[in-house]
């Protein structure tokens, strides 16, 4: 069985910082990349970060290079998804999932969180 939990997620204002959390297993890391995804109202649900289970390889969409940052805390089971600089457009519904490989497409992944909510603004 594979769960995946987020957490962190919440109002802000532009400019802000945002950690945001994905609480696993041990066996979920150890078998599996973990991508963070996000989708806002009336948009497709759009890759952001992965990391993957072999040499700690991540990769990040190139939108989203500069302002998120993606590590793993295997200690906590945690996978994290640091956000700095937010703006307006950064407000969606953010998820995690974990899938075989490192990539930064939905049909990549096969297990899915519920969500975590980021809403940015004034």
């Amino acid at each position: 069985q594979v769960q995946l939990v987020e957490s962190g997620g919440g109002s802000v204002q532009p400019g802000d910082s945002l950690r945001l959390s994905c609480a696993t297993t041990r066996a979920t890391l150890e078998y599996y990349a973990i991508g963070w995804f996000r989708q806002a109202p009336g948009k497709e649900r759009e890759g952001i970060s992965c990391i993957s289970n072999i040499r700690d390889i991540t990769n990040y969409a190139n939108s989203m290079k500069g302002r998120f940052t993606i590590s793993r805390d295997n200690a906590k089971n945690t996978v994290y998804l640091q956000m700095d600089g937010l703006k307006p457009e950064d407000t969606a519904e953010y998820y995690c999932a974990a899938g075989l490989f490192c990539g930064l497409t939905v049909k990549d992944y096969d297990h899915w969180g519920q969500g975590t909510r980021v809403t940015v603004s004034s």
